[in-house]
């Protein structure tokens, strides 16, 4: 097992399209996933896809807890070792539902920034494990959010592509003083609006 340096930004690997595994059991998978594994706990990751260690092969590895808040902004997306860890293979996926929901998201190949990305809120993924067994689950929530995140750099793409508002994209540093600024703004948009109906 090794630990592998992580590609960032603007590394070419990081916008080519992943090829299919021939041989998901064969010992090179296996002992890439496993650099993989060990990489993502290096980083404190919640996911990591085969591009993102120089490796063009559609692979990921992710952890999905049950749940964790959507508004998290200044919340690490880390390991945890409490939650199930997922290998999948040649995924496919199968939105479910034409439902969207906004929610934090950070990226190792992507350091020190987050940003608030749309994402489908439920969804079927299906591929194979190191065994060569299929997997097939349905996916809802933070677990679908991560799924589609860890999919997306097996197409080269990046989450800041997926984001809507750019305004929303922050370094993780400012996190409370973004959010702080935010809820002041709120909070004076309702204190006019109460004002508005008192009038």
């Amino acid at each position: 097992m090794a630990i592998r340096k992580i590609a960032r930004m603007g590394h070419p690997v990081l916008k080519g399209v992943a090829k299919p595994v021939p041989d998901p059991t064969a010992p090179e998978v296996k002992a890439l996933v496993r650099d993989m594994i060990e990489t993502m706990i290096d980083a404190n990751g919640a996911g990591l896809a085969a591009p993102q260690i120089y490796e063009p092969w559609r692979i990921v590895v992710f952890q999905a807890p049950p749940e964790r808040a959507p508004e998290g902004i200044g919340e690490e997306e880390a390991f945890d070792h409490t939650a199930s860890l997922t290998v999948l293979i040649n995924p496919e996926i199968e939105v479910l539902t034409e439902e969207m929901e906004k929610g934090w998201e950070g990226c190792l190949s992507v350091p020190g920034l987050r940003g608030a990305v749309p994402r489908y809120t439920a969804l079927r993924y299906r591929g194979v494990s190191l065994t060569g067994e299929p997997v097939a689950r349905v996916a809802r929530g933070f677990h679908a959010r991560v799924v589609q995140h860890e999919c997306d750099h097996l197409d080269g793409i990046l989450y800041p592509q997926r984001m809507d508002d750019l305004g929303e994209l922050i370094f993780e540093t400012e996190a409370r003083a973004w959010a702080a600024a935010r809820q002041s703004a709120q909070e004076a948009v309702e204190e006019t609006d109460e004002e508005k109906a008192d009038a």
